[in-house]
């Protein structure tokens, strides 16, 4: 995914300011793809340039509101239909876990212990912010929920995971 498909999808239904799609991003989009403000307002200045995003409405302190063109529907469907999802493949987490054996096993134990906890951490935080969102019908409240869940098992996942992990560590035998 990237930054502009993200802002081109959330103009998809209604238009914006940068203000608004950064409490967006805040709200829900963070979680699977963070976005600083500088990004969001430099993307938005690329994409109005390269005519994926009309800039509909002006106001003070410069703040425009941005709603997306028909060649920004295009290159959204172009990317959500045709365009293979990048899957990661990389762990830097789990390519430790090969080499645990260097290790005194409290150590390794240790390791597996704090990625459960940080397995846990990331739960709660995704259970406290699906209790502050105001769930609705819209589109982008319907799948950032089912892109919650998924946040949310993964981490419980991890979390078990690392759990039984840490348990299969065993002191060398002599």
């Amino acid at each position: 995914m990237s930054l502009r498909h993200a802002l081109l999808g959330l103009l998809a239904n209604r238009s914006a300011s940068g203000y608004d799609l950064l409490k967006s991003f805040e709200t829900s989009l963070a979680n699977a793809w963070p976005a600083t403000q500088s990004q969001v307002y430099g993307e938005l200045g690329k994409l109005s340039a390269e005519g994926l995003l009309d800039v509909t409405a002006e106001g003070p302190r410069g703040r425009k509101e941005y709603s997306i063109t028909e060649s920004g529907r295009a290159e959204l469907r172009h990317w959500l239909v045709e365009v293979e999802p990048e899957r990661v493949r990389r762990s830097s987490m789990l390519l430790r876990v090969f080499f645990l054996d260097t290790l005194a096993p409290e150590e390794a134990r240790t390791y597996l212990t704090a990625q459960a906890e940080v397995a846990a951490e990331r739960n709660a935080g995704l259970r406290a912010l699906e209790a502050n969102v105001p769930w609705d019908g819209s589109p982008l409240s319907v799948y950032g929920r089912v892109a919650l869940e998924y946040g949310l098992r993964l981490s419980q996942m991890q979390r078990d995971w690392a759990e039984w992990a840490a348990e299969q560590v065993t002191p060398p035998t002599t």
